[in-house]
């Protein structure tokens, strides 16, 4: 058992697979006590069940930690508030609240349903504003804590993914707008976008040749959520971890402005545009030859 986290009680949502549940337990051994929380579904979001948590809460016990698990669904406000609640009865305070829940339903933009866009929505970006909006009164309360939001490389976009990409772009922006909201009462917010081996990496399109597993990303949340980010002033920030990676992606910011000394017209705008504002370009479209490719040969492209 370490000490990073010594004394805190953190909340993990998704925490019974994958990413979720190697957080959960590296929280747990750095000395904080742990909600567990996991709706239990599928991939697609079916199948709800509450063994996945117990079993994570039954593990972090074995090995001497302190956990509860939560089998609540956090795309809803209930849920969300649920997951907080239990961190103030069982433990008093809540220091950390990370958001990994997610599911998919991959379809093409043109194909995609509502019924397949609504609960990937709901689960990646309202599953982290319910927890969030709980967890963000409490830490103004207490004047610290740390919020983290797991977003994907896939914010830049995605070719059958419109559903997920949307998703994780919302919370990178919910993330940016709690530690603007939140910095003056001491909480941070930050985001992790892993890229690891899990249930939901095994249908991505592409041969990742910068991958790790589970257990990579866990450090990072451990640190976004210590003392030692807050001393650093660390908010407002998206990190990639792929195995031995950790990478820091930019702010959104403008690259090249022009005025015109008349009224913008559609004519003046057509002669101005691409050869002096011009267009910041795009590296996925770049990629779409070779996933072509592959598609046709039945190979995956390397991203």
């Amino acid at each position: 058992m370490g000490n990073f986290l010594a004394g805190k009680v953190v909340a993990v949502t998704g925490a019974g697979r994958g990413i979720g549940r190697a957080v959960a337990l590296a929280c747990a051994a750095e000395g904080a006590q742990v909600v567990v929380n996991d709706y239990g579904v599928s991939v697609a979001g079916d199948e709800p069940t509450s063994e996945v948590a117990a079993s994570v809460v039954k593990e972090i016990e074995a090995a001497g930690g302190q956990a509860v698990a939560v089998a609540d669904d956090v795309s809803t406000m209930a849920g969300g508030r649920r997951v907080v609640d239990t961190a103030l009865a069982r433990y008093g305070r809540l220091d950390g609240a990370v958001c990994v829940a997610g599911i998919l339903r991959a379809r093409m933009l043109f194909n995609m349903s509502e019924e397949e866009w609504d609960p990937v929505v709901a689960t990646h970006l309202k599953g982290t504003f319910t927890v969030f909006r709980a967890a963000s009164a409490v830490m103004r309360r207490q004047r610290s804590g740390a919020l983290i939001g797991f977003t994907s490389g896939n914010h830049q976009g995605s070719v059958s993914q419109a559903n997920y990409a949307a998703a994780k772009g919302g919370v990178i922006s919910l993330v940016r707008s709690a530690a603007l909201g939140l910095h003056k009462y001491g909480v941070t917010a930050n985001c992790v976008a892993p890229v690891a081996r899990t249930r939901m990496s095994a249908d991505v399109p592409m041969e990742l040749t910068e991958i790790g597993e589970p257990q990579d990303v866990a450090p990072m949340v451990v640190y976004l959520l210590s003392d030692r980010a807050r001393e650093a002033d660390i908010t407002g920030q998206v990190y990639t971890v792929a195995g031995p990676k950790i990478a820091v992606w930019a702010q959104p910011r403008e690259l090249r402005a022009a005025y015109a000394e008349e009224a913008w017209t559609p004519g003046r705008i057509a002669a101005f545009l691409p050869g002096t504002v011009g267009t910041d370009p795009m590296p996925l479209l770049e990629r779409l030859t070779d996933m072509a490719r592959a598609a046709a040969t039945g190979a995956r492209p390397n991203a």
